[in-house]
């Protein structure tokens, strides 16, 4: 009976951990077939961006920065419209959509009765929107911009309401998330003590879900920052030549003036293009590298 009951911990070990010994050849076809796929994926990456550096490494200069694009020189073409312009729509897409998405959550996580035919209702198209392609949100934004009374949607207004509404249900998910992984015990604390639900949700429960918040808003930041097509249907131009001054000025992104230039036959644009590719790049993973800190710096262990 001892012995049994010893082989069977074992055997239920090996199962919780992972760590089990019986290697079929079934189990070793698919580890290989994983680490391969793993393996390959990766190196085509390395590869592709690897391509795109040593094109474009002419042209990591200064006036890749400060310069404006321009066909008649094209070897001082620059992306100073395109880089101001996608820090430009960062900064209205995030004032359009943090507090929407963060207050959207919080009512859901702690207010809404699930039980309710029209919460359950947004639950589903919440993670239905989450699948969306990205185009359809810059026809959304469009058909909003339209009902709005403006003519042209291809300003700031425009391109940031398009991007805010894709970032929207991942930052509603995330936050919801982080709101949900706050040990229960902090609440009913605060619910003991005399708090109502609103100061315990502002005073406790959301200060302790910060760091998954944090990190989730810049993880959807940084994918509206390189997403292209909802600003191509919304009619973001990819030849301004000038900085934006306001919501209502016309801008250019960075993803559209690379979009632009790739199709051009000029050797000095493709160069330049490349160039700016890596320039996005560094900018999504710079993003990333902030989320990563903020998750690692502030998040807690219950």
């Amino acid at each position: 009976m001892s012995i049994a009951a010893t082989t069977a911990r074992e055997v239920t070990a090996q199962l919780a951990t992972g760590k089990s010994k019986d290697r079929t050849v079934g189990s070793l076809v698919f580890l290989c077939a994983l680490w391969f796929s793993l393996f390959f994926g990766v190196m085509v990456l390395v590869a592709l961006i690897a391509s795109t550096a040593i094109k474009g490494a002419p042209r990591f200069d200064a006036e890749l920065l400060t310069n404006y694009t321009s066909i008649v020189r094209p070897e001082t073409a620059g992306f100073r419209a395109g880089i101001l312009g996608s820090l430009w729509l960062m900064l209205f897409t995030a004032i359009m959509a943090v507090p929407l998405g963060i207050a959207a959550a919080v009512y859901l996580e702690e207010f809404a009765d699930p039980n309710k035919p029209w919460n359950r209702l947004i639950e589903v198209n919440l993670q239905n929107l989450a699948a969306v392609p990205s185009i359809v949100y810059g026809l959304l934004a469009v058909a909003v911009m339209a009902l709005l009374g403006f003519d042209d949607a291809g300003i700031v207004l425009g391109g940031a309401l398009a991007l805010a509404l894709l970032i929207l249900p991942v930052i509603i998910i995330t936050t919801r998330e982080a709101v949900r992984a706050v040990p229960r015990e902090i609440r009913d604390g605060s619910l003991a003590l005399g708090a109502t639900v609103w100061q315990t949700t502002w005073r406790q429960t959301l200060p302790s879900a910060v760091p998954g918040i944090a990190t989730g808003t810049i993880l959807g930041l940084s994918r509206a920052i390189g997403e292209a097509a909802p600003l191509v249907v919304v009619g973001l131009a990819g030849s301004v030549l000038f900085d934006p001054e306001g919501m209502m000025s016309k801008v250019t992104a960075l993803p559209m003036q690379i979009y632009s230039l790739t199709s051009q036959s000029r050797e000095e644009l493709r160069e330049a293009a490349s160039a700016a590719i890596i320039v996005l790049l560094v900018m999504i993973l710079g993003l990333n590298a902030l989320a990563i800190y903020i998750r690692n710096k502030f998040q807690r262990s219950w």
